[in-house]
């Protein structure tokens, strides 16, 4: 009987759901195992053949856990909002809603093809109002709560407005946007706006003015990750830096936490790092700065106070308020052209570029250890949202101070005794400290740090600071608040209405507020967001709906807010979702949430790294604190899979012809190499009539062939559609099967590396399948199993199989599993192996790798239930012992011929064999061997 795959696949997919195989519910009887994916935008593209590489391995995963007895969640669903719909509905008039349920229609066709165990009874979709619900929810939740720095939590906000009618805000210990100080009378003093603006400064989910990359041609605003070189990743429009009162979420507050929580979690030493460095902590001081000839004084932050001598100016970030406050008259126009040409930089592109820019503002600060008047200039290598946004530079020991101070003439003082900083800054982390104060200055303070160490000078310092009232000592943090407004149409409501301009939640109980109707998906013609557009969406706080907008009075019928949520408010708390789909009183529930806890196995790539990883588990560390999960981390394990490149395909037509020269023959003529579509290449063999029926120009095409071929040439490419290098899933499965698609993006390499799609090997993973088939049926359909012991030999090359693909899905190391297989198959098909106790092991190894031939075989082999519901085999130590080895005979270290020997063989027993065997007679010559060393297991060399 012929493998058949393509009825094989269909059959089992059928089944499959029709069985309904891969729905799981909870059961305390069994240990719960939790596999994700991070879920995918449903692109108009649909997907190719390097998407599925992340979901095949952590199925295979899945697969291995179930088959162990683990009750295994692997579920799946869609990101559905995005700017690509929204972008197609600018264009064509067509709602994003459309767009993107096409979409979803065609990801779930080619998701099923290639035969996943996901459970689709609890698919989710981050556009449907029965998700975003529990979204708005959590929005609401952060903006009612506070972060208190003592209880290191969220609390309710309600704490602090008792606390400020008693006491005002003395001794609370809050995240907060800025540091204000009043009494209980002032408070209580204050209207409800004006307490609403001071509680506003507490909310983790608050409105503020932030720095934010503002794109006019898109009307929105743009996340870091969206903007390259200045212009918008999608589109290539300019984006610049601009001031906006947005919505944002008090992130920052959560720093010590996010950090603390690497150190629980199985995440790569790399990714780890990546985020430590994203949330930035540094310990320090803040000094007080008072500027010359003015009232002004200003804060800066450093973590190295000790090198307060070595200070010779400041600098101001571009979107400081001191700018405007410390220009002078005199130097307005060229600091005002210079903030004009920075705006059009992301904080990313400023930390990456090393190039040196900069404007002296013309006033002078005055350093309080030297009394010195030091210029405060303006520069971009600066950022606004770390510290104060000003910095004192000591250009002698901080490699950027050294390139400003050098490129704009300015003094560098060494502070470290012996340091040479004629040619750069010398790190100053060890030595002796000098010059500090100079020995040919007028002391100005009674500190003098000269002759102690670094380590000592820093404490010395940091005491000092505190002592004199000159500042205070902090622990700053780089991580910013996330900015959690866009101005689109296709993305979550807030649940927000205004009154007297302050923001207001809906009712709880009224959730969720559905996106509405609009006639353009642009923004409106006074600039405002997409929202703006509607006619109904307005708030009676009356009734608790919404109405139309002519009726907002601003007495119980108000405006609502007219932003939507950013594309990380949808993917930040979903993995909980997935646990209770369908409850519709809790985002999930406490018992769900207690069974499932949190994600053991998270696959996605390394771009979400300072995204999505960091958004989702501050949210899960905020959903922890009101008591919704259960777990702090969301989750526990994280495996990073590679991207599979495209590998493109070249013709070469000959200059001002219409005639296409083959590979090896290109250099005899005048070509231009051009990309061709590899759908129609295969090994590298262009296909000619499907080449002349691809474009109509190619229609009377003419060949220049080797031996009667067209040889492409090939390179190693990002996969897009302009290269003609994408591979659609489908063609693959219509052509090979799912399980040979499965099993080949395994064997193309580590599922962590990224590798070129190289349709060349897939054969050879297709012939591995026919010949396990072969195993079950010969060519003339007998059926070949047997009912009869295995033989040592067929045991030990089933548990070698055991052993080696148990430890490979351990490690992820899948590309040696398949390696593994195809040996296995080829020692029992010299065996002749058709028995049954090792045939039907073999199937249940195989089935994470290939679960439709899998099924198929094991269904042949008597069985009524799902391979999915077998028992993982242990592999048996016994049958891996080697009963006899190989020897190399060596003669003077050259070897000569093998013999065997028992495995407990002893080596005087070995010697005296290898000299008593004829050979060994050719190569003494009848000398007598000087020593004869054996190497158990391995090698004998004998020295004559």
């Amino acid at each position: 009987m012929e493998y058949n795959f393509r009825e094989i696949e269909k059959k089992w997919q059928k089944r499959w759901v029709e069985e309904k195989t891969y729905q799981v519910t909870e059961d305390d009887s069994k240990q719960k195992f939790y596999v994700l994916n991070m879920f995918p935008y449903p692109s108009g593209a649909g997907l190719h053949v390097g998407h599925p590489l992340g979901y095949i391995a952590s199925d295979i995963y899945a697969r291995y856990k179930r088959l162990q007895g683990f009750n295994v969640l692997n579920p799946m669903g869609y990101d559905a909002y995005g700017l690509p719909a929204e972008q197609y509905a600018i264009q064509t008039g067509q709602h994003p809603a459309i767009t993107t349920d096409a979409n979803i229609k065609r990801y779930k066709e080619q998701l099923d093809n290639i035969g996943f165990s996901f459970d689709w009874n609890r698919e989710i979709r981050t556009c449907a109002p029965e998700y975003y619900h529990w979204t708005q929810w959590a929005f609401q939740k952060m903006f009612n709560s506070y972060y208190c720095n003592d209880t290191q939590q969220a609390r309710p906000i309600e704490e602090l407005e008792k606390a400020f009618a008693l006491y005002g805000n003395e001794g609370l210990n809050a995240a907060c946007s800025e540091e204000i100080r009043f009494t209980a009378d002032e408070w209580n003093a204050k209207n409800e706006k004006e307490k609403q603006e001071i509680l506003m400064n507490y909310r983790i989910a608050y409105l503020g003015e932030t720095m934010v990359n503002w794109c006019a041609e898109l009307g929105t605003v743009l996340a870091n990750d969206e903007v390259v070189d200045g212009v918008s990743e999608r589109g290539g429009f300019p984006v610049v830096q601009k001031k906006m009162r947005q919505w944002c979420l008090r992130v920052s507050a959560y720093a010590q936490r996010l950090l603390d929580g690497l150190d629980t979690i199985d995440w790569t030493d790399s990714l780890k790092e990546t985020q430590k460095n994203w949330i930035g902590r540094s310990e320090g001081a803040e000094v007080q700065f008072k500027v010359k000839d003015s009232d002004i004084e200003f804060t800066i932050f450093t973590t190295r106070a000790d090198t307060m001598f070595g200070v010779t100016f400041m600098v101001l970030a571009p979107e400081s308020e001191l700018v405007a406050q410390l220009t002078t008259p005199e130097q307005k126009a060229e600091v005002n052209a210079y903030l004009d040409r920075t705006k059009k930089r992301t904080e990313r592109e400023r930390i990456a570029d090393r190039s040196v820019t900069g404007v002296f503002s013309g006033s002078y600060a005055i350093n309080p250890f030297t009394g010195e008047a030091v210029p405060v200039w303006i520069s971009d290598y600066v950022l606004a949202g770390y510290g104060t946004g000003a910095i004192m530079a000591v250009p002698a020991h901080d490699s950027r101070d050294y390139a400003f101070a050098k490129h704009f003439g300015l003094e560098i003082r060494p502070l470290v005794e012996g340091c040479d900083v004629s040619e750069e800054s010398f790190d100053a982390k060890e030595g002796i400290v000098c010059n500090s104060p100079r020995p040919d200055a007028t002391p100005y303070c009674d500190l003098s740090l000269n002759g102690l160490t670094i380590k000592e000078a820093i404490e010395t310092t940091k005491k000092y600071v505190k002592e004199h009232n000159l500042g205070r000592v902090k622990v700053n943090y780089r991580l910013r608040d996330a900015i959690f407004s866009r101005q689109r149409y296709w993305g979550e409501p807030f649940p927000v209405y205004y009154k007297d301009g302050m923001p207001y939640m809906i009712d709880e109980a009224s959730l969720p507020l559905e996106l509405p109707e609009v006639a353009k998906f642009l923004p409106t013609e006074t600039g405002e967001p997409p929202l703006g557009h509607a006619t109904r969406w307005a708030w009676d706080t009356a009734n608790k709906c919404v109405v139309e907008n002519e009726k907002i009075d601003n007495a119980t019928i108000f405006p609502l807010e007219l932003n939507t949520m950013p594309g990380f408010a949808g993917s930040s708390a979903y993995y909980l979702r997935y646990m209770d789909p369908r409850n519709h009183q809790a985002l999930v529930g406490p018992k769900t949430d207690r069974y499932w806890k949190n994600v053991d196995l998270y696959v996605g790539g390394t771009e979400h790294a300072t995204g999505h990883l960091i958004y989702s588990r501050f949210w899960n560390k905020f959903l922890h604190d009101l008591g919704v999960s259960t777990v702090e981390e969301p989750f526990q394990k994280l495996v990073n899979q590679g991207m599979i490149q495209g590998r493109s395909n070249f013709v070469y037509r000959i200059k001002d012809t219409n005639t296409f020269v083959s590979l090896n023959l290109k250099d005899q003529y005048d070509v231009t190499p051009l990309h061709v579509d590899v759908n129609i290449v295969s090994n590298d063999i262009l296909d000619l009539e499907a080449f002349k029926a691809w474009r109509p120009e190619y229609a009377t095409a003419e060949f220049i062939l080797e031996d009667g071929k067209y040889i492409c040439g090939w390179a190693v490419e990002k996969m897009s559609k302009s290269m003609f290098n994408v591979v659609n899933p489908d063609m693959i499965v219509e052509k090979y099967g799912a399980d040979t698609l499965r099993m080949y993006e395994m064997f193309l390499g580590p599922v962590e590396q990224s590798k070129p799609w190289d349709t060349n090997g897939i054969d050879g993973v297709h012939r591995f399948l026919k010949k396990f088939w072969s195993l079950f049926y010969s060519r003339t359909d007998e059926y070949l199993v047997k009912e009869e012991p295995a033989t040592k030999d067929e045991l030990k090359s089933l548990h070698k199989l055991i052993k080696k693909v148990t430890g490979d899905i351990e490690q992820f190391s899948y590309n040696t599993s398949v390696s593994a297989f195809m040996i296995c198959v080829n020692e029992l098909s010299t065996l002749k192996c058709n028995k049954k106790e090792v045939l039907e092991q073999f199937i249940i190894l195989l089935t994470p790798f290939a679960p439709h031939i899998c099924e198929e075989l094991w269904h042949t082999l008597g069985h009524d239930t799902s391979v999915c519901d077998a028992v993982w085999p242990a592999y048996n130590e016994e049958y891996l012992k080697e009963d006899t080895v190989n020897y190399t005979i060596s003669f003077n270290g050259k070897a000569r011929f093998n013999m065997e020997f028992a495995a407990d063989e002893s080596s005087e027993a070995i010697q005296a064999a290898v000299l008593a065997d004829e050979r060994s007679q050719k190569w003494i010559e009848g000398k007598t061997p000087k020593k004869i060393i054996v190497v158990p297991k391995k090698i004998v060399n004998v020295v004559v």
